[in-house]
């Protein structure tokens, strides 16, 4: 009997197979539907600052002055209140863990809404901080450093893990991510998905590309886990990007990954594929001999000895692998 059981982020999960952020986890039912097909925990989707900020702006164009400060304050609270009670009957449904996602770019007096959010019952808070920095007076290192601001003000107000999920825009995640850790960061998640940006030739007009993740994001994040894991080893991570089949969760571990993230796959494939991957990592431990998912876990990171240059200069290189077979 393969044992599949994993830590991430102070939780004990029954495996490592995770619901990302997304329309599929709005609704208590959905969640309990992605706990019956075998998923270990859910992230809930994301209560968004620009949707929030956006909601205002629209009203206050029709307001009167005195009504303004009565619009923000009933624009946030009716939708803290709304997820609040998505919090609240998720927990009543599944047995797995709830964790609560706010999506942020900015430091902001809302982010106190993450002790309301733990009052609900959310098992673990994701920080998804996303944003392009394009502005030319940016501050060299400021982007990252917005990072260390919000969690430590989150942490003094939850005492529930806090996840910190990164974009793909960053140059070197490493002092970023040992910073987090050291600032009480329970985990990190790489990497949050960008809104995708297109051009229509024919409408002269910018639009939206495919929304959905495609197979080979997977690179980059097995390279940066890689590399992670093995220079900030303590901290847990969940790889989010081109799993899309029980193949790309095996070398998620290998990397150094304790779970992974999954959203696209289910819109391609529907709840089967978490059975799907599940079974295809049992297999796989079973053909190479390993009875639990430490065994392996980040058996193919950049630790000293592992030759993790192989991680940033793959071209230069033959294929690696720690068996001489």
């Amino acid at each position: 009997m393969r044992e599949l059981q994993t830590s991430f982020a102070g939780l004990t999960l029954k495996n490592p197979f995770i619901v990302s952020s997304c329309s599929l986890t709005n609704s208590a039912e959905k969640n309990k539907k992605w706990e019956d097909a075998g998923a270990a925990a859910v992230v809930l989707k994301s209560l968004f600052e620009e949707e929030i900020e956006a909601e205002l702006v629209h009203a206050q164009q029709d307001a009167h002055a005195e009504e303004l400060d009565y619009l923000k304050t009933y624009y946030r609270a009716h939708r803290l209140e709304n997820y609040l009670q998505l919090i609240k009957e998720s927990k009543q449904l599944c047995s797995i863990p709830v964790i609560a996602s706010i999506n942020c770019y900015r430091r902001a007096d809302w982010l106190q809404f993450a002790r309301h959010i733990e009052e609900a019952g959310a098992d673990a808070l994701e920080l998804n901080i996303m944003s392009i920095r394009s502005e030319a007076d940016e501050v060299y290192g400021s982007y990252e450093q917005l990072h260390i601001d919000i969690l430590k003000q989150v942490k003094t107000v939850v005492n529930i893990p806090v996840i910190i999920k990164l974009g793909r825009n960053l140059t070197n995640y490493i002092p970023l991510v040992d910073q987090l850790y050291a600032n009480g960061a329970a985990a990190v998640v790489l990497f949050n998905r960008m809104a995708t940006f297109d051009i229509d030739i024919e409408k002269l007009a910018c639009t939206q590309g495919n929304a959905l993740g495609q197979s080979n994001d997977l690179s980059e994040v097995l390279r940066w886990t890689g590399l992670i894991a093995g220079q900030v080893p303590k901290l847990n991570i969940a790889a989010s990007g081109g799993i899309s089949e029980g193949a790309s969760l095996v070398k998620a571990l290998l990397a150094g990954a304790s779970v992974v993230e999954v959203c696209s796959a289910l819109y391609w494939n529907g709840a089967g594929c978490i059975e799907d991957m599940l079974t295809f990592l049992k297999e796989w431990m079973e053909r190479h001999g390993y009875e639990s998912i430490p065994q392996f876990q980040g058996l193919l990171n950049a630790r000293e000895g592992n030759t993790p240059k192989m991680f940033e200069r793959t071209q230069f290189f033959s294929n690696y692998s720690l068996r001489n077979d």
